[in-house]
């Protein structure tokens, strides 16, 4: 098989990087793309780095076993503390969440002042805070956990009245900060990008870090000539670590469209 024929490797703690595959699938639609979703070790905010670090080489290891052309990290978590490491490591073009989101959010600004959101263990990490200052050392960034938003968007609750009512309470308190710009620092919150945006205004940009993941790989490819020719593509292969039908209800909910399989993969092999 050529190079650029090969599949886009993803991979997730849960069902959230299903939001990254959804944009890859939007802007690439050639692509083939193998997604592992660990659900039966997810969340990664709890565990240690150590603990992150292994679990993601051992779902790296997986996705080069389906034969891929590059691996995206669609895990806030894992992005902050496993890629760096696994850049230095691999020969295989690998990219995340993270550095997308906060370059594009860097970009957006116009009176330096931004917002990041995310759940408790994003927002503990920094790491969107040290991508950004070290993009430009003038910013100034409030960041907040939402961790309910995560509930709300497995839930399907993507808008009505108690949605917005918690997304109320949450990001009220930011009006007085005046940013904006908002980074969605968890792939749960595009799905809740509508009510969002209405309870902050028109006047504050939205980033959303899962489509600027997919505007990254698709220049990784074209930088390095892996771009798929022809139209024959556009296969989807989704597997789990832990029960495929649970998986299946909500993840078809974040991807958008229906998903025909999904496969149980034990973690680790």
């Amino acid at each position: 098989m050529k190079e650029e024929d090969k599949s886009i490797g993803v991979f997730d703690s849960g069902v959230g990087g299903l939001t990254v595959v959804a944009e890859l699938i939007r802007s690439m639609p050639g692509e083939d793309i193998v997604y592992f979703g660990d659900t039966a070790r997810v969340p990664y905010g709890t565990k240690s780095p150590e603990t992150v670090l292994r679990f993601a080489r051992e779902n790296l290891d997986f996705l080069k076993k389906k034969d891929v052309k590059i691996i995206v990290i669609a895990c806030n978590t894992a992005s902050s503390v496993a890629l760096p490491l696994l850049l230095v490591e691999e020969d295989i073009p690998v990219t995340g969440v993270l550095l997308p989101g906060a370059k594009a959010a860097a970009a957006a600004t116009e009176n330096g002042r931004i917002t990041i959101i995310g759940t408790s263990a994003t927002i503990r990490s920094r790491a969107y805070e040290k991508e950004l200052y070290r993009l430009n050392g003038d910013l100034e960034i409030r960041s907040l956990p939402c961790p309910l938003f995560v509930s709300l968007a497995e839930e399907g609750w993507l808008d009505g009245e108690i949605t917005e009512m918690v997304v109320h309470r949450y990001l009220d308190s930011l009006a007085e900060f005046g940013a904006d710009t908002l980074v969605l620092g968890c792939t749960h919150y595009p799905l809740l990008k509508g009510v969002i945006s209405k309870v902050v205004g028109e006047g504050v940009k939205l980033v959303d870090s899962a489509m600027e993941t997919a505007l990254e790989v698709q220049r990784i490819l074209e930088r390095n000539n892996l771009v798929r020719d022809g139209d024959d593509g556009g296969r989807f292969d989704c597997y789990v670590s832990d029960t495929p039908y649970l998986f299946k209800e909500v993840g078809e909910r974040f991807l958008g469209r229906p998903i025909d399989r999904v496969e149980h993969q034990n973690t680790g092999d």
